[in-house]
C-alpha cells in the first residue's frame, strides 16, 4: 500500500474517514437502539457506515505505522489506535444484530401475509439495544482518546493556532 498520496502522508487522510464514519456509525446505532421503528428504514445504512468505518481502521493503523517509520514513535497514540478496531467490531456486530432482530420480528409466520409485531421488544432485543448504546458510547470515547493522543503527538501542548509562532516578534 502506498504511504503517500500526492506527496501527503496517507495516514492523516485515512484517519479523517475513521474520525467521521465511526462516530456517525455510533450515533446511528444509538438511534436504532432507542427508536426501533427506524431500524427498517435506516438499519442497513447504519450497518454499511459501521462496516466502512471498521474497514478504514486497519488502513489507518497500517498507514500510521508507515508514517511512524518516517517521523518517529507517536507514543500512546499508536497503542490507542491499535485498540480501536476492537471497539468498532462489536459496534458493527450489534448494528447488524439490531437490523436482524427487526427483520426477524417483521417477517410473516405460519403462512400469513401479516408480519408479526410485538408491542414490547423481547428480552433479547432489549439486551442487544442496551449493549449497542454502551458499545456506541465506548466507541465515541475511544475515538476521542485516539484523536487527542494523535494531536498531542503532532502538536505537543502547543495549541494549533500558535504552533507556527516561535516568539520571534514577527507575528
Amino acid at each position: 500500500m502506498p504511504d503517500t498520496v500526492n506527496g501527503l502522508p496517507l495516514h492523516p487522510l485515512v484517519v479523517h474517514a475513521v474520525v467521521v464514519l465511526l462516530p456517525l456509525a455510533a450515533l446511528g446505532v444509538v438511534a436504532l437502539a432507542v427508536r426501533p421503528s427506524w431500524r427498517g428504514r435506516f438499519g442497513v445504512l447504519v450497518v454499511v457506515i459501521s462496516a466502512l468505518a471498521t474497514a478504514a481502521i486497519p488502513v489507518a493503523t497500517s498507514s500510521g505505522e508507515s508514517l511512524e517509520q518516517r517521523v518517529g514513535d507517536p507514543g500512546r497514540h499508536a497503542e490507542l489506535g491499535d485498540q480501536l478496531l476492537w471497539f468498532a467490531l462489536p459496534l458493527l456486530v450489534l448494528a447488524a444484530a439490531l437490523v436482524w432482530l427487526h427483520r426477524r420480528a417483521a417477517r410473516p409466520v405460519d403462512g400469513t401475509t401479516e408480519p408479526v409485531r410485538s408491542a414490547r421488544p423481547g428480552a433479547l432485543g432489549l439486551v442487544v439495544a442496551v449493549l449497542a448504546v454502551v458499545v456506541a458510547a465506548a466507541n465515541l470515547v475511544q475515538v476521542y482518546r485516539v484523536g487527542e493522543s494523535g494531536a498531542k503527538a503532532v502538536w505537543g501542548d502547543t495549541p494549533a493556532a500558535t504552533a507556527g509562532s516561535h516568539g520571534d516578534g514577527d507575528d
